[in-house]
C-alpha cells in the first residue's frame, strides 16, 4: 500500500505556515511565563518513565499540527501493518517483527518459531551460568562476543547498563573491529579453559567478524584449548557455516530481525549470560510493554509518536541537524552509540519508498555522552556555540549499581550524595539552557579570572549565554531489565515514526554495501600492489602503504 508522504500533504503546509507565524520567534522563556500549565500539558507518561517536553521548541498548537500530519500521514495504518508483520521492508520483501521476539507466546506471529528458540537460548544460558566463575577447566569465567554493527552495539550497551544484574562470576568483552589490536587487548585477559567464545553473525559470512573469529580459534589452538564445540557458539542463520568452523551449538533468528533491531534474539544472548533468564526475559517483557502503548495509546498520549513528531519538526522546521542524548547514568554511557546506529542506518537515507528523491531533509546526527562527562567536553559548544543543538537528558531516581555488602555506612552515604550531584548538575544544564544569562547579568557577577586589559562589559560578552536553548527529559525510577527494555523499544518506534512520515524505508541499508563490495576487491591489491585500473588517489596512498 502506497501512504501519502509528509510533504504532500495539507497539514504539512499548515505547519509550514505556523512556522513562520510562530516557530521563527519562539522563546521558552516567555511561554512558560504566558503558561503555568506548560509542565503538565507536555509530559507524557510510557511504561518505565515519563517524558517531560515542555522544554521543547513546540507548544499546544504545534502539536494539534503534528498530529494532524500524523493522521493525514495514515501513521497508525503503518504501525499497524508493521505489527501484523506485512513486508513492510519493500526494497528487501521482508516484514520488520522486532516486535514479536519479546511478545508472550501466543501474541504475535511466528510466535512458536521465537520461544522455541528462546527457551533453547535460556536453558543454555542456566546450564552455563550453574558453574560460572569455578575453577575446574570447562567452567566459563569470561565471555567473547565476536560481532560488529547490531551484533555488538546491543550487548556491548546492555550489559554495562545492567551491571547491578550481572553475574559476579563472569566478565564480559566485546570484539568487534577488524583491527587487530581490539582482539589482541582481550586475549592478554582470558585463558581458554574459562573461556566462551560467541561467534554473531547472521550469515556467518561478515568479514571482520569470521577474520575475529578465525584468529580468536587460532589463538585457542595454539594456547592449548580443547574441545571448540565447548567453547564456542554461534548465533546465525548459517548452520552449515558454523559447522564447518568447529561449532556444534548454535542459535538462530529470521529474515525479517534487522541487526539494529537483534538484540532482543539470540543476538541476544550475551545479554542473557550476563542478566541470567529471569531477568532476559524481564527486559524482553519491558519492551513488550512499550511495543503494547504504541500499539494502543491514543495518538495524543502515545510518547514514540510524540518524539517521532517531534524529530521532524526540528528537523524539517526548526531547522536543527543533530541532537545529543545525555544519559546522566553511568551505566547508559554506550547508548549514544547504540542509537546512532539505530536512528541513521535507519533514516539517513535521501529517497523514499518509491525510489524518489526526497526534497527534505530525513535524519538528524545523533551523538552525545554521559553525564557529567559531557559537561565538561562539549557543552560549551551546546551553551555557546552558533548551532542549536537540541539535548535529551536521561535522568533515574535511584542509584543502580552493584553494591557490595563490605560497604560502610559512611561510604554509602558518600555515594548516595554524589547520586544527588549527579541529578542536580542534569538539572541545572537543563535550566542553563533554557534561561541562559544576559550581559547585565554576567556585568553584575564579577568573573573569577577577569582580565584587566578588557573592560567588564567585553568579559560580559563572553559570559553571556543565549538561552532558548531546548531540551527533554526522560525521567525513570531505576535501570533496570524492565525499564531498559522499555526504554530501547522506545527509541526503535520514535525512530520507525520519524521515517514513515518521511515516506522511507527504515528497514534496509544500502548504503553500507558499496565500501563492502570495493573493500573485498581492494584487499589483494594491498597484497599485490597492483594499481591498474584504480583512480589515482587510491592508487597513490596503496603505494604509500606498501
Amino acid at each position: 500500500m502506497t501512504y501519502p508522504r509528509c510533504d504532500q500533504t495539507v497539514a504539512w503546509s499548515a505547519l509550514s505556515g505556523h512556522h513562520e507565524a510562530h516557530g521563527r520567534d519562539f522563546d521558552l522563556r516567555q511561554v512558560f511565563a504566558d503558561n503555568p500549565d506548560r509542565v503538565t500539558q507536555l509530559s507524557v507518561s510510557a511504561p518505565e518513565m515519563l517524558a517531560d517536553l515542555s522544554r521543547a521548541h513546540w507548544d499546544v498548537a504545534t502539536q494539534h499540527h503534528l498530529l494532524d500530519l500524523a493522521r493525514e500521514c495514515q501513521i497508525e495504518a503503518r504501525r499497524d501493518a508493521m505489527l501484523a508483520g506485512e513486508p513492510i521492508n519493500t526494497t528487501e520483501g521482508r516484514a520488520v517483527l522486532h516486535t514479536a521476539l519479546r511478545a508472550p507466546r501466543g501474541e504475535a506471529p511466528f510466535s512458536d518459531d521465537v520461544h522455541n528458540v528462546l527457551d533453547r537460548m535460556l536453558a543454555f544460558v542456566d546450564g552455563v551460568r550453574a558453574t560460572a566463575g569455578g575453577t575446574a577447566s570447562g567452567h566459563i569465567r569470561d565471555v567473547v562476543n565476536i560481532g560488529i554493527g547490531g551484533s555488538d552495539l546491543g550487548p556491548q550497551m546492555v550489559v554495562p547498563a545492567l551491571d547491578a544484574f550481572v553475574h559476579a562470576g563472569l566478565n564480559f568483552h566485546f570484539v568487534s573491529n577488524v583491527d587487530g589490536q581490539d582482539l589482541a587487548a582481550v586475549l592478554r585477559k582470558v585463558r581458554p579453559e574459562h573461556t566462551l567464545f560467541i561467534i554473531a553473525s547472521k550469515t556467518f559470512t561478515t568479514q571482520e567478524t569470521m577474520a575475529n573469529a578465525q584468529a580468536a580459534k587460532q589463538w585457542f589452538i595454539e594456547q592449548g584449548g580443547q574441545d571448540i564445540g565447548h567453547h564456542f557458539v554461534a548465533t546465525t542463520t548459517n548452520v552449515v557455516g558454523a559447522a564447518e568452523f568447529g561449532i556444534t551449538t548454535t542459535f538462530g533468528f529470521w529474515d525479517w530481525v534487522g541487526g539494529r533491531f537483534s538484540m532482543w534474539s539470540s543476538i541476544g544472548l550475551p545479554i542473557a549470560l550476563a542478566l541470567g533468564s529471569e531477568h532476559f526475559r524481564a527486559m524482553l517483557d519491558g519492551a513488550h510493554a512499550m511495543d503494547r502503548h504504541f500499539a494502543e495509546a491514543p495518538l495524543a498520549q502515545n510518547l514514540p509518536i510524540w518524539l517521532g513528531l517531534l524529530d521532524v519538526w526540528y528537523r524539517n522546521f526548526k531547522g536543527y541537524s543533530s541532537r545529543c542524548v545525555s544519559p546522566y547514568h553511568h551505566g547508559l554511557r554506550r547508548l549514544p552509540a547504540y542509537l546512532q546506529q539505530l536512528v541513521m542506518e535507519s533514516n539517513g537515507k535521501r529517497v523514499d519508498a518509491q525510489g524518489n528523491a526526497v526534497p527534505y531533509a530525513t535524519s538528524e546526527v545523533v551523538w552525545g555522552e554521559p553525564g557529567t562527562n559531557g559537561q565538561h567536553a562539549f557543552y560549551q559548544m551546546l551553551h555557546q556555540g552558533t548551532d542549536v543543538i537540541p539535548v535529551e537528558f536521561i535522568l533515574v531516581k535511584h542509584a543502580s549499581y552493584r553494591d557490595p555488602a563490605s560497604l560502610s555506612p559512611a561510604l554509602r552515604a558518600l555515594l548516595k550524595q554524589q547520586h544527588h550531584m549527579l541529578l542536580a548538575n542534569g538539572l541545572a544544564q537543563a535550566q542553563a539552557l533554557m534561561w541562559g544569562k544576559t550581559a547585565e547579568e554576567a556585568i553584575l557577577e564579577k568573573a573569577p579570572t577577569a582580565s584587566k586589559d578588557l573592560p567588564p562589559e567585553v568579559i560580559a560578552r563572553h559570559r553571556t549565554f543565549p538561552g532558548n536553548r531546548p531540551s527533554l527529559s526522560l525521567l525513570l525510577d531505576e535501570v533496570n531489565p524492565r525499564s531498559l527494555g522499555a526504554l530501547v523499544a522506545l527509541h526503535e518506534h520514535r525512530t520507525f515514526v520519524s521515517g514513515a512520515l518521511w515516506g522511507i524505508n527504515s528497514f534496509d541499508q544500502w548504503g553500507v554495501e558499496l565500501g563492502k563490495v570495493m573493500c573485498k576487491e581492494l584487499l589483494p591489491r594491498l597484497a599485490s600492489g597492483d594499481t591498474t585500473g584504480l583512480d589515482v588517489a587510491t592508487a597513490a596512498m596503496i603505494e604509500r602503504l606498501r
